[in-house]
């Protein structure tokens, strides 16, 4: 349980690791696809992508709204992969797109059980987690006020938009009411809910006729071969057009890629990692009084796709192909 203005701030810290914590399996996987065979799974893991950035920003945002500091810029964001989403059992993987990549999402995105109780620590699903800190927010609220709880400066406060592949929103979390709406952006999306439903209460963005589903039922679409369309139920499964995946049109990275022997590769590695830590101390700095630099954060985010490709269009010595390992440079280190 969440009793104390510090213990809530503990969360959402946690809350800021946990969303970072995704991104690194859903880059691999998004950047090991052809787009020349594989456009629709491009769309769902981009979007997915995309909205995990968001969802990272919102608890910024709510860490920022009840005076805390986030913290990005650290060796616990990046401790190696394969490793545990903070605070829980669920196994994350570097791994190319394919059926493992994608159990591993489902398993990561899974709505929790009705009934089931909220767990802020050693959770089993994303959304009991977040009901904990739902559940502790109101509590906190009650007990105290909302202005013993909202101490935060507003100046703080990250806001960006609109997004590429998606239409979800990024707003100022001041009080009780935006801090709740806030999380239910972050449930609506697809971050495991007791709700049962499959939409997530957007448009698709890429086809602005359908309604858009949740990330694990964005998943399970491609799991299956077929879209999710108006009407269709969790009874009924997903009825709608189908869906093409080419597993032939796959880069075959390597899984949980190491620090390569070949010192082109190596390079080509590390280039990557100062990057993606560059991408950590922008938004740090974005989340810590310099709300601006959200946008120097994406545009260098983007710029992953082509250090993320100097990669997987290499091979060792043994014929695999390399990719990025996610290693933690300290800024002193970086170029």
């Amino acid at each position: 349980m969440i009793e104390t203005v510090a213990g809530l701030r503990e969360h959402l810290q946690w809350a800021v690791e946990l969303e970072h914590a995704t991104l690194p399996p859903y880059l691999c996987a998004l950047y090991s696809l052809d787009p020349a065979v594989n456009a629709e799974a491009i769309e769902v893991v981009s979007s997915v992508f995309v909205e995990e950035m968001i969802h990272l920003s919102i608890a910024a945002n709510l860490l920022n709204a009840v005076g805390g500091d986030p913290r990005l810029d650290t060796p616990d964001l990046l401790p190696g992969y394969p490793c545990q989403l903070p605070h829980s059992d669920i196994q994350l993987e570097l791994l190319p797109f394919g059926s493992e990549a994608l159990e591993m999402f489902l398993r990561l995105e899974l709505p929790e059980a009705p009934g089931a109780p909220v767990e802020g620590d050693e959770y089993e699903t994303i959304g009991q987690f977040y009901d904990a800190v739902e559940a502790g927010l109101k509590d906190l609220c009650e007990t105290l006020g909302e202005d013993k709880v909202f101490t935060g400066d507003p100046a703080r406060q990250v806001t960006a938009g609109p997004f590429h592949h998606t239409d979800g929103t990024l707003s100022e979390v001041t009080d009780l009411k935006s801090a709740l709406a806030a999380l239910e952006e972050i449930v609506e999306q697809g971050e495991g809910t007791s709700r049962g439903g499959v939409w997530d209460g957007d448009g698709d963005f890429f086809h602005p006729d359908r309604d858009e589903v949740a990330h694990y039922y964005r998943f399970e679409e491609l799991k299956l071969g077929r879209r999710y369309q108006r009407g269709d139920t969790l009874q009924s499964g997903p009825t709608g057009d189908p869906v093409t995946v080419d597993l032939a049109g796959v880069i075959p990275m390597q899984a949980n890629p190491q620090p390569s022997k070949n010192p082109e590769i190596r390079q080509a590695q590390q280039a990557f990692d100062n990057m993606y830590c560059t991408v950590l101390y922008l938004l740090e700095q974005a989340f810590n009084g310099e709300p601006t630099l959200i946008r120097d954060a994406t545009r260098t985010m983007f710029g992953l796709k082509a250090a993320t490709l100097q990669l997987l269009t290499r091979k060792e010595a043994d014929g695999t192909t390399p990719g990025p390992t996610f290693t933690y440079i300290a800024p002193e280190d970086r170029t």
